[in-house]
């Protein structure tokens, strides 16, 4: 064991980490960056097929990056947006403004995703309360819905293993349906399209009903990410969209996970040509560099925060680093590159290429569900695949494949038993064919273990 090692496992408590089996295992120390890999202090390389939790589009070590956030530091690394101005925040507001969809035209800032979506909740909260319709407090949220880690985010989550334990602080939300077909076992649901209509006629069912108490809807586009890449029938958020506006209930997009290109789009709610009136950013905002989140809302939300001082219709919410002038830089750096390198015109070829290995691996044994949606794909793993019986999960087995894929040099990451591909948006057709191939070998060799052995067991340090 080297001596971060050491540190590491002496000091630090890592998050979404069990640390006994962190401790009890050798874990990489990472050393540098260059591109789409990343070196350990042994000098070893590994594809970063997860851009390091999602957040990296333009490779490690930018130079258009770098240099931006150095040029910035020469200057001041931060200053507060509390009665003061700074040159990058105010640059990156416009930018962001700019390239989102039309209508969102105010930015508060914050300090990642789950502040971003703080933000929105207590912004819808107090939206109604200015509009005098104060009994409008309830929010919706979906089955298996993830939005972060603070309490009002994880009010409107909807993830078990990650949220039962906090039942008691949160507030009560409705939950609707979760959109995965795949995972549906609705009586008389036979295809996409059926599954989507019976989403749609729940949600307006209860707002019917109830949208005089609706404070606001919040959703992942397209791709539910934490809860395993689960994807959602097409037209979904178009009709979710079209019902909110028509029962007056706010739409919360949260493109913290599926903003900035994931798609195959630069924001998810594009590929359906829907405007939310808010809409949460963070991840790749600044391409990895920096942490910062982003709530955008419209004129319409932003005026009625408006009044005297005596009125106290403040928005009292803000973090010592709202606006970071570093991060900021950072964030006007990367969406420059997404111009100058046409990131979003180059995609395609890369996402046909995981098409192609997505479409391989649902022929192998004990894949359930691969699925992707543009950059973004999922590999849920499946005991017996026809009946849909999941493997024992004190098997550890998507943890196991992730493990076997580090000797070859690919760095994945599991959601229980679905691994998680998201590789830099910058990874080349090639990079990512190999990275692909990597990841199936290393299926294979476990897959072969568990025919010979039923009962095999693997380490899952690095898991969910």
């Amino acid at each position: 064991m080297n001596q971060w090692e050491f540190m590491d496992k002496e000091y630090i408590w890592h998050p979404f980490t069990q640390m006994k089996g962190w401790n009890e295992n050798k874990q990489l120390v990472i050393d540098h960056g260059e591109g789409v890999k990343l070196y350990d202090v042994e000098g070893n390389a590994y594809y970063d097929g997860i851009s390091s939790l999602w957040v990296n589009i333009h490779g490690h070590r930018r130079r258009e990056i770098d240099e931006a956030v150095k040029k910035q530091l020469d200057k001041i690394a931060h200053t507060t947006l509390l009665g003061l101005i700074n040159k990058p925040s105010a640059e990156l507001a416009k930018k962001l403004v700019e390239v989102t969809p039309k209508g969102l035209n105010k930015v508060f800032y914050s300090d990642d995703g789950s502040t971003a979506v703080e933000a929105a909740v207590k912004i819808a909260f107090q939206y109604w309360q200015h509009k005098g319709l104060p009994e409008k407090q309830q929010f919706i949220n979906l089955g298996d819905s993830y939005h972060g880690d603070t309490v009002g985010a994880v009010s409107v989550g909807n993830i078990d293993v990650f949220h039962k334990v906090y039942k008691p602080l949160l507030f009560n939300t409705k939950k609707m349906t979760c959109p995965s077909f795949y995972h549906s076992s609705i009586e008389g649901i036979n295809c996409e399209i059926e599954f989507r209509d019976f989403l749609l006629q729940e949600l307006e069912d209860y707002l019917k009903e109830n949208s005089d108490k609706v404070a606001a809807m919040i959703i992942e586009p397209l791709v539910q990410a934490a809860a395993g890449m689960l994807m959602q029938p097409k037209g979904y958020i178009k009709g979710v969209r079209e019902l909110t506006q028509k029962y007056n209930v706010l739409l919360i997009i949260d493109e913290v996970a599926t903003g900035f290109g994931r798609t195959g789009k630069l924001f998810a709610c594009e590929n359906e040509g829907i405007c939310p009136d808010m809409m949460c950013l963070s991840k790749g905002i600044t391409a990895g560099y920096m942490a910062l989140g982003a709530t955008m809302v419209t004129d319409e939300i932003y005026n009625t925060f408006l009044g005297e001082a005596a009125e106290y219709k403040t928005f009292y919410h803000g973090h010592s680093y709202t606006g970071n002038p570093l991060a900021c830089a950072a964030g006007v750096a990367g969406l420059e590159l997404f111009e100058k390198d046409d990131v979003i015109e180059n995609l395609p070829p890369k996402m046909a290429v995981i098409a192609e290995h997505i479409q391989k691996m649902n022929t192998m044994k004990y894949v359930g569900n691969a699925r992707q949606c543009g950059m973004l794909a999922g590999i849920e793993l499946m005991h017996d695949k026809n009946l849909k019986i999941p493997f024992d999960s004190t098997l550890l087995m998507a943890g196991g494949i992730c493990q076997t894929a580090r000797k070859y040099g690919l760095i994945v990451r599991n959601i229980g038993d679905v691994i998680i591909f998201m590789p830099p948006l910058v990874s080349t057709v090639q990079q990512i064919e190999e990275m692909l191939s990597i990841l199936e070998q290393a299926m294979q060799e476990v897959f072969e273990k568990v025919d010979l052995h039923s009962n095999i067991k693997f380490s899952d340090p690095c898991a969910f």
